[in-house]
């Protein structure tokens, strides 16, 4: 799917990552990622697609299905950042799987923005008018497991799966 004849940098990058998730189901917000979205699903027909207005993207949350993966561009660097924020957790707590996010520059948005939200950093892309930064969050995994949370490390082993308060 990853086509030579996209635009920009930054579609190329939203369509490797259609590439590698193969999503039955997308959430599009932002000019880029709608038209990659677009030229996805016109070629994966049985991939239902959604759009939310990046304006004003909490009028369309929560969801009402979830969604494999939404990608959002074009988006954050125009919300204040408690809009944003709102929008990435409802994205991330009620309606996908999978999230990509191209942000570009912005004084409301850091790095430990996007890291307190459970997203990793994957790379930076420098283009005409500043830097955008690709964040990435996948429920899968998300919250690693933990070695010390198991029947053999429990206070009371033979009560595992059997109590809860």
């Amino acid at each position: 799917m990853t086509n030579p004849n996209y635009d920009s940098l930054l579609q190329q990058v939203l369509a490797s990552i259609l590439d590698t998730c193969q999503p039955e189901s997308l959430l599009c917000c932002g000019a880029t990622a709608d038209t990659v979205g677009e030229h996805w699903h016109q070629h994966s027909k049985n991939t239902r697609m959604s759009r939310i207005d990046p304006k004003d993207p909490n009028s369309d949350l929560p969801l009402n299905s979830v969604h494999d993966l939404a990608l959002v561009s074009d988006t954050l660097e125009h919300l204040p950042f408690d809009e944003g924020a709102l929008f990435l957790g409802q994205l991330r707590n009620y309606g996908t799987h999978q999230i990509a996010v191209l942000a570009g520059e912005s004084p409301d948005w850091a790095f430990k923005d996007f890291l307190g939200l459970g997203f990793r950093r994957h790379t930076e892309l420098e283009q005409r008018d500043g830097t955008v930064t690709l964040y990435t969050y996948n429920l899968d995994n998300y919250n690693h497991k933990r070695q010390w949370n198991n029947p053999k490390h429990w206070a009371n082993p033979e009560m595992w799966g059997k109590a809860w308060w």
